[in-house]
């Protein structure tokens, strides 16, 4: 019964950890993001272009889901 409740504590705490670090990684972009120098450099490589091109297609997708 020990072993098993170990087990889980574990499998618990891998969860917890996996779930902190994908927060952290957005809210790193996030701060990146937010940076307007970054912005400007993020720019001149194009991404930009690609977000606003796929933002159409987002708002298709979530109004078709909440349909």
């Amino acid at each position: 019964m020990q072993e098993n409740s170990n087990e889980n504590a574990r499998d618990d705490r891998d969860t917890l950890f996996m779930l902190t670090g994908a927060a952290l990684i957005v809210f790193g972009s996030g701060l990146i993001l937010s940076n307007p120098i970054a912005r400007r450099y993020l720019g001149q490589f194009g991404i930009g272009n690609l977000a606003q091109s796929a933002l159409p297609d987002l708002d298709r997708y979530l109004k078709l889901r909440s349909m």
